[in-house]
């Protein structure tokens, strides 16, 4: 049994710890969260160890490895800590504040050989993989363009002052919503290089952008674009999604439905030539544990695999997040 410790038992880490509980390979051996009425809750009817103080949870009961579910500007203080006492470490998105910040969290990982992963959960997403798997196979040629795109409703009025709406504090569409895509896109093609221009609006909010668009350079040479609004109230909830456009083909993808045309017969086995229609259900594969999608348990189980040394550890690494991040600068500093 893997022993994992929970720092944070908000939205993300009960979601988390609720299937830690269940999985089969992992012991729960404690959840640190600085509200007493959450970890009350948690003592008397989830029956979990419960601290209000990270590092005496980590001292008296010694985790394998620990979910990090804070405020990104946390991050970096309490996953160098980890590290340092030698953790394997899962942080949710996204992973530093600063680029500098995750540089040095990546060296440290990889100096101890430390397992590490950041919660992009799109990567583990059917439709995805399956864009990705395209990509890579070269069916659709030589890739020209992309579009990466995302929209929802989170801030839709003007009184809304969360930590979504303080910078110092991870908040603002770029950081919390537009990094999904961004990821997407450094996976999928490769990372992002440069932006030729971008322009960050606010909406709503009075200190942070609600809407991001970008004209994206990647380091393999190709552009593309990106437009994110998290105050677009046309959206029930968030959609993600991630046009690719190459001399053979074109995929249009979002979580739910993958749409992708072949221009010849030279298309992957499954497919043919002309327009071809794929379903999530037709790509996922099966999770013991279901909880607002399968991606949320397979990425937990994949972690719990690489600690324990059955799969090699290379999806949503600190290294591949630095990236994001690194992404993430690029586009502020071009609007200077």
């Amino acid at each position: 049994m893997v022993k994992i410790g929970l720092i944070g038992a908000g939205k993300m880490g009960i979601s988390h710890l609720a299937i830690l509980g269940a999985h089969p390979g992992v012991e729960v051996v404690g959840v640190c969260d600085t509200s007493k009425m959450v970890n009350d809750f948690l003592s008397k009817y989830g029956n979990f160890n419960c601290f209000t103080d990270y590092q005496k949870m980590i001292s008296q009961v010694k985790p394998d490895a620990v979910f990090v579910a804070v405020p990104t500007k946390f991050h970096y203080s309490i996953i160098k800590e980890l590290l340092e006492k030698n953790i394997h470490v899962f942080a949710e998105k996204p992973f530093c504040l600063t680029v500098a910040q995750g540089e040095e969290l990546v060296k440290m990982a990889a100096e101890r050989k430390l397992v590490n992963q950041i919660g992009y959960h799109n990567k583990f997403v059917g439709t995805f993989r399956e864009v990705k798997k395209i990509v890579a196979g070269g069916a659709l040629g030589n890739i020209y363009h992309f579009v990466g795109e995302a929209y929802g409703p989170v801030v839709t009025n003007k009184k809304q002052d969360t930590w979504r709406s303080d910078p110092s504090e991870g908040g603002g569409c770029l950081l919390d919503y537009a990094s999904h895509i961004i990821d997407l896109i450094n996976d999928i093609l490769s990372p992002v290089i440069s932006s030729k221009g971008s322009l960050l609006k606010s909406v709503y909010s009075s200190n942070v952008e609600d809407a991001v668009y970008s004209l994206l350079e990647l380091t393999s040479g190709v552009s593309g674009v990106l437009s994110v609004n998290w105050s677009d109230d046309t959206y029930r909830k968030m959609s993600t999604s991630i046009t690719v456009i190459g001399t053979k083909g074109k995929i249009i993808s979002d979580a739910n439905e993958l749409k992708v045309f072949f221009k010849d017969s030279d298309y992957p086995a499954g497919y043919s030539k002309g327009w071809n229609v794929k379903y999530i259900t037709d790509l996922t594969e099966e999770v013991d544990f279901y909880l607002r999608g399968e991606e949320y348990s397979a990425q937990v189980d994949y972690f719990v695999k690489a600690v324990e040394g059955k799969v090699r550890n290379t999806i949503n690494t600190f290294e591949s997040a630095w990236y994001t991040d690194r992404a993430i600068s690029i586009i502020k500093n071009s609007t200077k």
